[in-house]
């Protein structure tokens, strides 16, 4: 019966088989008071995960597998996923993530009470116990631009609301914002979860995005439907990250993100100027990161540079 489920959990798998098996694991140790599945879609992964994969299905009867003959993206992936659940809410779950604090339960029961709210998300934890960016405001041509140049200085999130509020390489690294319960434009797909009344009004991820700001581009559209983000604060995900791609690629593919969520959803006169302000802060980066990190560093975003 539909809805019988609280929550269907999606994990996109994809040559991660080791972190794979520590994720299920930390899901079906934690969650004990909801009714619950696990769908998890892998993109034709040749680390072995395939075989795990089915064995966990075999072992657990709430536990289902799906394998895809090409990778389709973090997006194509989860959309599958999605059509496949039954669950009243959709937790999507990146397999890096470790579950641990009945987390999932205490999101779940934070949305059975605020009705308004179409999608929610944790706080995410470095495996040191440091906290992660989880979420921030939509894209605009001051965040963009503070973003690229200025944003590592004190008090600008203060004027202008961040794209990214955290900054990861600078002493001011505003870490507090994540203290605190709040609305947000957009949240991490690592740990996302929506109301299955938001899939079934706005649809699934735009394929458009393979891997990287594709959450941003949703929260476009569901914030659109009026539906509100909330982010909270509890502990108990602890998100692995990077590891399935590298610094370089995740730049570049960040950056092309958000040249593709201003054709689709911005005026088409900020375009250019976004690609201008990608590009001079290309300019500034490479030269900063170059002596603070290395010439390697450097060269990511000289390559950026050129891309943008």
């Amino acid at each position: 019966m539909k809805n019988s489920i609280d929550v269907s959990i999606i994990i996109v798998s994809y040559n991660t088989k080791d972190l794979l098996r520590s994720c299920v694991e930390s899901v079906i140790k934690n969650i004990t008071h909801l009714k619950y599945e696990i769908i998890i879609v892998d993109n034709n992964s040749g680390d072995g995960s395939k075989l795990y994969i089915k064995n966990i299905a075999k072992k657990y009867k709430n536990v289902k597998c799906f394998f895809m003959d090409k990778n389709i993206g973090f997006g194509g992936a989860n959309n599958f996923g999605m059509n496949k659940s039954t669950g009243k809410y959709i937790l999507l779950l990146n397999s890096d993530i470790l579950i641990e604090n009945n987390v999932v339960e205490r999101v779940v029961q934070w949305m059975n009470i605020n009705s308004g709210y179409g999608v929610a998300s944790a706080n995410l934890y470095n495996p040191d116990g440091s906290i992660q960016g989880t979420g921030g405001y939509f894209p605009t041509i001051f965040s963009v631009f503070s973003w690229m140049t200025i944003q590592d200085l004190p008090f600008v999130d203060n004027l202008i609301k961040p794209f990214h509020p955290m900054k990861g390489n600078s002493p001011f690294s505003n870490r507090a914002f994540y203290y605190k319960e709040r609305d947000l434009d957009w949240v991490t797909g690592a740990f996302f979860m929506m109301r299955r009344e938001v899939f079934e009004k706005v649809g699934g991820f735009d394929t458009d995005f393979f891997m990287y700001t594709e959450e941003v581009e949703y929260c476009v559209r569901i914030k659109a439907q009026d539906w509100l983000v909330r982010y909270l604060p509890y502990e108990g995900v602890i998100h692995l990250g990077g590891a399935s791609g590298n610094t370089g690629d995740s730049i570049l593919k960040e950056f092309e993100g958000v040249k593709l969520l201003y054709k689709k959803h911005y005026p088409r006169w900020q375009y250019p100027i976004m690609r201008v302000i990608l590009k001079i802060g290309c300019l500034w980066r490479m030269f900063l990161m170059g002596i603070i990190k290395g010439r390697k560093a450097g060269s990511i975003y000289a390559k950026a540079f050129f891309k943008t």
